[in-house]
């Protein structure tokens, strides 16, 4: 099931992300006057001192930080979502802490591990563990619902709806290292990260939901050297090791145009300019090798985007910056 919300989810979750110099990430919800807070630097360093953080939800919501979180309805709200996300390095836990919904009276609670919006999923069909169906826990569905549930990356979300005042659920969101992250959303518009597939058979991304400037310092598949720019006939499928540069306006990885395969392995560095709201870098892995790959970007600039003598790839998605 697709959440569905007045307006398109997509546009206020980038403009909840795409914050650039700000300190705090601000998102407005559905009908409300007034910004409320997402993500405050101030807080987080607080936090870290071993502060135990508590607050309300709202009925759209992002949260990065560990706490206990609550929502109780004030008036019939059946549109709510809240997104979790957690460092590139770190997995979620979910505790479910307290429960009281009305199921009869078309109440619905329900986790997704991963993220989706407008009917596209993070990570893809393609690249979770796990088939769509077995990605959702419906707490209106089944006896024995686990109060903990474990996403299988750094995002995870909540979508609900409740027609009585004074219900809702409370939750405990706690984080633990993750030490080969897998398919993964970047809370920041710039970074550096190494990804590292060791002998296992899986797919893996990194998602930018930025128009960037990527540098790919290192990249070791196991065999030899080359970059090539993809066009409809060319491939690295008969490699079975590559990286794929992808760009879109969407969240979906399989839903992406594909920019640039990298087959072979190569000591950078290679540059590139997407100007797309959405980049991502995918490891396909055969298992049969440790694959790796170092790379760093930061948000698109307009100088950036007016200077055309390094490898570019914004055409793509200029129109949309």
């Amino acid at each position: 099931m697709a959440l569905r919300l007045q307006g398109p989810l997509l546009l206020v979750f980038l403009a909840a992300l795409r914050v650039g110099e700000s300190r705090y990430f601000e998102v407005r919800d559905a009908g409300a006057e007034e910004p409320f807070l997402l993500l405050n630097a101030e807080l987080k360093r607080e936090l870290s001192e071993g502060q135990f953080y508590r607050r309300a939800l709202r009925c759209i919501d992002m949260l990065s930080i560990e706490g206990q979180f609550s929502f109780t309805a004030q008036q019939p709200q059946l549109h709510c979502a809240t997104f979790f996300i957690a460092d590139p390095t770190e997995l979620l836990t979910i505790d479910f802490d307290f429960v009281n919904i009305d199921c009869q009276a078309g109440d619905f609670l329900k986790v997704f591990d991963g993220w989706i919006l407008k009917g596209e999923k993070f990570p893809s069909s393609l690249d979770h563990p796990l088939p769509t169906s077995e990605r959702y826990i419906d707490f209106c569905e089944g006896n024995s619902i686990r109060s903990t549930i474990r996403p299988s990356q750094n995002v995870a979300m909540i979508f609900f709806g409740i027609h009585d005042p004074g219900n809702g659920f409370t939750v405990t969101i706690k984080k633990k290292p993750n030490l080969f992250p897998c398919n993964v959303i970047s809370q920041t518009p710039a970074g550096r990260f190494t990804m590292v597939i060791p002998h296992q058979r899986r797919n893996c991304s990194f998602s930018i939901i930025y128009p960037v400037v990527i540098k790919i310092s290192d990249l070791m598949l196991g065999h030899l050297n080359g970059l090539r720019l993809k066009k409809p006939t060319v491939g690295c499928g008969e490699v079975g090791d590559f990286l794929e540069l992808l760009g879109g306006n969407g969240l979906d990885p399989s839903k992406m145009f594909p920019l640039a395969d990298l087959c072979h392995s190569f000591h950078g560095p290679a540059q590139m300019k997407i100007g797309c709201d959405n980049t991502v870098l995918r490891m396909v892995s055969s298992g049969k090798h440790i694959n790796r790959v170092t790379f760093e970007y930061h948000q698109l600039e307009q100088h950036e985007l007016e200077n055309r003598k390094e490898n570019s790839l914004e055409e793509f998605c200029l129109s949309n910056i």
